[in-house]
């Protein structure tokens, strides 16, 4: 990369470490000062330039800990493009740059999920000088080809989760089949894992549900007893549930104890007792945050709540039925994952992070819930703006950990991307209408 410009050492980097090459960010060494400083050309005299950057800010966001050019990089692009947007004008030459510079500032690419930024990117061509309009007509026909899948697998969910009766069983639960197929999309969009898709889809639809029982539904010695029947995981605990736990509790266990058997036809190996100390294990926390919210017992330490919350925010839950799902998991793998490896962890910490900084003020204000903003605010004595930027350091601190990681699960970085996109943008993606069809 010796005399390439900086567009091309950043691409080059960027796409090396996605896939899992070794690349040192001393390649970056040539565009540093004397004084420690990232050079910038000044601008904006022209697209080449703006490349440059932005291929720079990019880049910065595949960091690992510890290294001090690409954090820099990052403060030094940020800050340069923010200044570039104010400066640059009207034209139509600079309109579809400067869309690109918005959009990148706002979630850089690296953050973003695949199937959203493709339409996106389809959709910003139009504006582009010079766009290969075959190769654009092309992107538009493989998009709507994967989409056609898609709506056939929501439909095909739909149908499973009405027919037995579910969804009018438990009632009271928010209806979350669009969100909880936008999840398993996010893992797996490519039209060829259709089938895991659909195992996928009923896992977050049973979380979602189960959720709100223990949010708002259930009595806490109600919660107390469907965490003990999953804990056990026995048919015969069924009758000391009431009636809509026994509903959920048994659709939880048929539909689990099939995927087992599914896994157990194919690889030769039990994996029920696995799954079922996840559950366990996420519904153990979900009973602890409803401790906390009835006042039952004393509000967390930040460290304490968040030991807790990326547990509770079902990460683990969806990242292991998601390899569970996949034919090229080892059993090794499987048995690395049920100890909660840390390629678990940082994602998870990061969907709650993201969740919580969604909260409104308003809630906070109220102090109705328990989330990572309050919990900072009063182990520190800190006002609500500095607990967010805390969070926000954190989150930056955990995909420099999750960087390091991605050699070993490409499907958990997908996910990870999902929360992300979805909580940084909105505050409830799935209120709107978000269709993604092109024509």
């Amino acid at each position: 990369m010796k005399n390439n410009s900086l567009h091309e050492v950043g691409l080059h980097f960027r796409l090396l470490r996605q896939n899992d090459c070794v690349v040192s960010q001393d390649v970056f060494k040539k565009f540093v000062s004397d004084k420690g400083e990232i050079i910038i050309k000044g601008c904006c005299n022209g697209h080449e330039d703006l490349k440059d950057i932005l291929s720079l800010y990019e880049a910065s966001h595949l960091a690992y800990e510890g290294e001090d050019i690409l954090d820099k990089a990052k403060t030094h692009t940020t800050k340069y493009l923010k200044n570039i947007l104010l400066e640059m004008d009207s034209s139509d030459n600079y309109e579809f740059m400067k869309e690109l510079i918005r959009h990148s500032l706002e979630i850089p690419l690296h953050r973003r999920m695949v199937m959203l930024e493709a339409r996106w990117y389809i959709e910003s061509c139009k504006k582009k000088e010079g766009t290969n309009m075959t190769l654009l007509e092309l992107a538009k026909l493989e998009f709507n080809i994967a989409q056609s899948v898609l709506q056939q697998d929501l439909k095909s969910v739909s149908w499973w989760w009405n027919n037995p009766g579910l969804a009018k069983e438990l009632s009271f639960s928010r209806d979350r089949l669009v969100e909880c197929f936008f999840v398993a999309v996010s893992l797996m969009y490519e039209p060829q894992f259709s089938s895991y898709r659909q195992g996928l889809r009923k896992v977050a639809l049973f979380i979602t549900t189960i959720d709100d029982i223990y949010d708002i539904y259930g009595t806490m010695s109600e919660l107390e007893l469907f965490t003990d029947a999953v804990e056990r995981w026995d048919i015969d605990v069924v009758q000391s549930l009431p009636n809509y736990m026994k509903i959920c509790f048994l659709a939880l266990y048929n539909t689990i104890n099939e995927m087992a058997y599914g896994f157990l036809r194919k690889h030769g190996y039990n994996i029920i007792p696995n799954l079922a100390k996840l559950w366990a294990d996420m519904l153990k926390a979900f009973l602890k945050e409803a401790k906390w919210s009835h006042k039952e017992i004393d509000p967390p330490r930040f460290s304490e709540y968040l030991e807790n919350a990326w547990r509770s925010v079902s990460g683990t839950v969806i990242l292991v039925h998601t390899y569970y799902l996949l034919d090229d998991s080892t059993k090794k793998t499987l048995l690395q994952l049920m100890t909660y490896d840390k390629i678990l962890r940082w994602p998870s910490i990061i969907f709650r992070l993201c969740n919580d900084l969604a909260t409104s003020s308003e809630e906070i204000a109220r102090g109705g819930t328990v989330n990572s903003i309050s919990c900072y605010m009063n182990d520190n004595g800190v006002n609500e703006e500095q607990a967010r930027q805390h969070i926000k350091v954190l989150i930056d601190g955990a995909w420099k950990k999750m960087n390091q990681e991605l050699f070993f699960y490409h499907k958990g970085y997908n996910w990870f991307k999902c929360v992300h996109e979805i909580f940084s943008t909105i505050n409830d993606q799935f209120s709107k209408d978000g269709s993604l069809h092109l024509s």
